[in-house]
């Protein structure tokens, strides 16, 4: 089945938004060219409203369809920021920024959001308020949370909220969804080995604390293996070690680093629970001691069951229902659109975006053939939530 015959019309333009947007990249809340560029063209699309600065560099486009007998208002969702790494395909459009590029497709995200809005001012064949969400510090920062801290869902009246993310090796045209959890929760965890340094020469007389975080690193280990139910999902991963400077000396101290990864917050507070526990217990094994600190990270995301099979038949309405997988294995990687599940009911979809390099990756580049189904999506999305009356 075809995508709307007006997003088609609007491919080249979409992709002209997104070449801009993949030149330009900008990191976490500092994507102050890439809100001015939105901001700009939902003002030229005539979108009823344009509010900057929510989340602190956040934009948000209000459309309200041409009936006026409900007061129902539906988000959708796109990520703008890019990640500090170096882009190294000569793309016509790649990076002007040397260690900044769009590695996650968050430009293709926001140029199929931008071609929605297009189409929904135009055409405005629903009854009630599309709310276009476009976010900053996906990437780490934490963006979907202040948007919402910053009265997101409250100011607009958001009923329901959606997002999308495309997906390599999914062949372009194809959308995955599933009910409940579809990407994991992330936590960094560090943890400090004190020991008592000495020369290597004279261990006997050290505590070596790289023996002790070897072992604890290995113990660590244990937990997915022994400790979570073997039909459940996790990931702890040490990341990085630092410790010591010269060939001969035992280091008084080893700081490791490493993320934990769960996708339901039971398990995740057993993960937590015994990386404390044997991290302890090892070092004390050995006489040295330990101590474990934690960063925050993004909560479960987690789709909620009738938001889920809403958007899923939205989208089999546009490709099929054989080419729209209901059941795609959850992700171990995490997106702070949780927070906006968390306080609203909706649901994250994934959309095919052919053999492309993977995501993070410096080969990686958002398919444009992609766009017009994602756009396509939103835009039906909203006219079917928001149906004119009969």
């Amino acid at each position: 089945m075809p995508v709307l015959d007006r997003i088609a019309a609007l491919g080249d333009d979409i992709a002209a938004w997104r070449h801009d947007l993949h030149a330009h990249p900008e990191l976490l809340y500092e994507v102050h060219r890439t809100a001015d560029f939105v901001a700009a063209k939902l003002r030229d699309f005539g979108c009823d409203e344009v509010v900057t600065g929510i989340g602190r560099t956040g934009v948000v486009g209000v459309i309200r369809g041409r009936a006026h007998g409900s007061n129902r208002a539906i988000g959708l969702r796109a990520d703008m920021d890019a990640l500090p790494i170096r882009e190294r395909r000569p793309l016509p459009y790649r990076s002007t920024v040397d260690g900044r590029m769009h590695a996650c497709g968050h430009d293709g995200h926001t140029a199929m959001l931008l071609g929605a809005a297009k189409y929904l001012a135009e055409t405005r064949s629903f009854d009630g308020t599309a709310i276009m969400i476009f976010q900053p510090a996906e990437e780490g920062g934490g963006g979907g949370e202040a948007m919402v801290r910053d009265g997101l869902m409250e100011r607009f009246g958001i009923e329901a909220v959606y997002g999308m993310h495309n997906i390599p090796g999914l062949p372009v045209g194809r959308f995955a969804i599933r009910p409940g959890p579809i990407m994991a929760s992330t936590d960094r965890f560090t943890i400090t080995i004190e020991g008592k340094g000495g020369h290597a020469a004279q261990p006997q007389h050290a505590v070596d604390s790289v023996l002790v975080a070897s072992h604890v690193v290995v113990a660590l280990q244990s937990i997915v293996a022994r400790s979570v139910d073997p039909l459940e999902s996790a990931v702890v991963s040490v990341c990085a070690l630092e410790a010591g400077e010269a060939f001969n000396v035992l280091p008084q101290t080893v700081t490791m680093r490493g993320t934990m990864r769960a996708l339901s917050k039971e398990v995740r507070a057993l993960i937590q629970e015994r990386i404390d526990a044997l991290a302890s217990s090892v070092a004390a094994g050995f006489g040295a001691s330990a101590t474990v600190a934690y960063g925050s990270g993004y909560p479960v995301t987690e789709n909620h069951q009738a938001e889920t099979a809403f958007m899923a038949d939205v989208a089999a309405g546009i490709v099929g229902d054989a080419s729209v997988d209901r059941g795609v294995a959850p992700m171990m990687a995490a997106e702070d659109f949780s927070y906006m599940l968390g306080h609203r009911p909706g649901a994250y979809i994934f959309l095919g975006n052919g053999d492309s390099a993977g995501l993070h990756h410096p080969d990686y580049d958002f398919c444009d053939e992609a766009a017009p189904y994602g756009a396509s999506l939103w835009a039906r999305l909203i006219e079917t939530a928001l149906p004119l009356p009969e």
